[in-house]
């Protein structure tokens, strides 16, 4: 569960983030959308603890983000646009060292890889090094990761860049099948149609404003007249 209150980040005099209030459930799937620039990746990072609001109040799964880091981020994953892997190392090697930041013992670990290692169907690449992966393999390591703890939040900043067809089914699934248990997703994307297919609700942020948050339904009826696509209702919602 992640609940923003009243979340504001200034950086100097611009503020990148105003007055955000919003919470994501247990079991929800929400999608972030916006244009360039909006807030979308600011407001990411506040909710993992990489920057501190500037006023307002950020709770993960119960936790205040800013004054209870550690006992927030063992219940959350965070998978950024551009994540960093260690090259020299193998994905099993990586596999093994996330696992161990989270205190997870060896025995579950190993249990806990093989699983993902058939779920991600990664094969016999796990045992190479990562500066041989594609971007659809790197990915599918990444996101591996991200689940050996058993997240209750997984926060993540356009999964689908840069994936092959078969690496975005793979992905697509697993995170309907996370918020399915009951995990809480907070996914940021330029992609309207994976909003479509894979979001409980959406919100759309302008200019560090929240300027809606709803359903599929109530987004495309959110001026009273239905539209045919939440690419015009968005395309409305954040004109100039």
């Amino acid at each position: 569960m992640i609940e923003l209150k009243n979340v504001v980040k200034k950086f100097g005099s611009f503020t990148a983030v105003d007055s955000v209030t919003l919470t994501v459930h247990a079991g929800e799937f929400f999608g972030f959308l916006g244009p360039n620039g909006a807030g979308k990746t600011t407001t990411i990072k506040m909710i993992v603890g990489l920057f501190t609001p500037t006023s307002g109040e950020i709770l993960v799964n119960g936790y205040n983000i800013v004054h209870q880091p550690i006992e927030a981020k063992k219940t959350l994953a965070y998978i950024p646009d551009q994540p960093y892997l260690y090259d020299k190392l193998t994905g099993r090697e990586f596999l093994y060292f996330l696992g161990g930041l989270f205190n997870v013992s060896k025995e579950v670990l190993r249990i806990r890889i093989e699983e993902l290692i058939d779920h991600f169907e990664i094969g016999t690449w796990i045992d190479r090094r990562i500066e041989d992966y594609s971007q659809g393999m790197r990915q599918r390591v990444v996101i591996a990761s991200a689940l050996l703890h058993k997240p209750k939040t997984i926060v993540i900043d356009e999964p689908m860049v840069g994936l092959d067809p078969r690496s975005a089914k793979i992905v697509r699934e697993t995170l309907r099948e996370q918020a399915r248990q009951g995990c809480s997703i907070f996914m940021s994307t330029h992609s309207l149609p994976i909003a479509e297919e894979l979001c409980d609700r959406i919100g759309v942020i302008h200019h560090g404003k929240l300027i809606f948050h709803g359903t599929r339904m109530e987004m495309l009826r959110s001026d009273g007249i239905e539209k045919r696509s939440l690419e015009e209702v968005f395309l409305q919602l954040t004109q100039e």
